[in-house]
């Protein structure tokens, strides 16, 4: 199935890890299924001789299992995987396990692709190979964010999808054998955030770089926005500020204290934007309804983002402020 390393033939090993995402993850697999794959070869170029779908399931319990079993041949490329609840580090790195494929593809289970999603990895991957002359580096596709459960891939792309991580796992192709040579995810990653770009360091601490993928674009569906979800994303602020604080143990850089908003200049900033946690989820409540009800379900996210980074920043602070007592 091809070399280790990007050379004449790419095989890939799409992996995914999900968790209670039954009904994206079959929008998920079908755009999958539905690849358009060329074999032309120009000069040094390769040619894309297949791939794999490596889905670990992370102990669901929405019947996942069962309707993949009762829909198997529907998904010919599909292999499944299970594993007791144990975060996505831990499902993404028995994902590369299993992997059969030189080159690993990682996506979300509720990122809906287009057709031509594959070839456009494969592509920049072999015009990274001759511009770089060898495998040091990946590519990275573009994500749009979307809540149109119906047709996911008609969002057009909006600002706010821009994205500055070097390393995330939403739509990223690499070398089977750098993920290896890094260590892979750390798994005491186990609440959410962080466990990819905390890899990301140490694939760029190995000289990896970073190439740009624009034409393999996954449509990243969520429901939309509303107050019920409120309580779920304060939980999660808080839950990454502690993975945060996890992230900067591991690496102590002035970069990882800006990634992870542990500064005084985040302090400040959304201290001022939340007057001090005086704007937050109940005193916003009315206001983001409103929001809500004229149909922009998107800019009332954007605006409950000032409490909900305010929770993140005061999630950091608190970890460190456990950290640092004595045992």
């Amino acid at each position: 199935m091809g070399n280790t390393d990007v050379g004449e033939t790419v095989f890939f090993s799409v992996v995914i890890p999900t968790y209670n995402r039954k009904p994206i993850l079959e929008k998920c697999l079908r755009a999958l299924e539905a690849q358009k794959l060329t074999d032309v070869e120009t000069r040094h170029l390769s040619s894309l001789q297949g791939y794999e779908i490596v889905l670990v399931d992370d102990g669901s319990t929405d019947g996942t299992l069962e309707w993949l079993e009762a829909n198997k041949q529907e998904f010919p490329h599909v292999r499944v995987f299970r594993q007791n609840h144990a975060g996505p580090a831990a499902a993404r790195n028995l994902g590369v396990e299993k992997a059969l494929g030189d080159t690993i593809i990682f996506i979300d289970s509720d990122l809906v692709v287009t057709e031509n999603f594959l070839q456009a990895h494969k592509s920049a991957l072999m015009q990274g190979k001759e511009k770089l002359g060898g495998d040091r580096f990946f590519t990275y596709g573009a994500v749009i964010n979307t809540c149109n459960f119906d047709d996911p891939t008609s969002e057009p792309y909006k600002i706010t999808d821009f994205s500055a991580a070097f390393f995330a796992t939403g739509n990223v192709a690499i070398p089977k054998h750098w993920l290896e040579k890094a260590g892979l995810f750390d798994t005491r990653f186990q609440l959410y955030g962080w466990e990819d770009l905390e890899l990301g360091v140490r694939l760029k601490n190995l000289g990896l770089k970073l190439i740009k993928c624009p034409a393999a674009v996954g449509y990243h569906w969520h429901p939309p926005f509303s107050l019920e979800q409120v309580p779920r994303l304060i939980d999660k602020e808080i839950q990454r500020g502690r993975m945060g604080v996890l992230f900067y143990q591991k690496h102590p850089t002035w970069e990882v204290r800006m990634m992870i908003q542990m500064t005084w200049l985040h302090r400040l900033l959304w201290g001022i934007l939340s007057l001090n946690g005086i704007l937050n989820e109940r005193t916003m409540a009315p206001f983001l309804q409103w929001l809500i009800n004229l149909g922009k379900p998107q800019l009332a996210l954007e605006i409950a983002r000032i409490f909900l980074n305010w929770y993140n920043v005061k999630g950091v602070y608190e970890a460190y402020t456990q950290m640092q007592k004595p045992a």
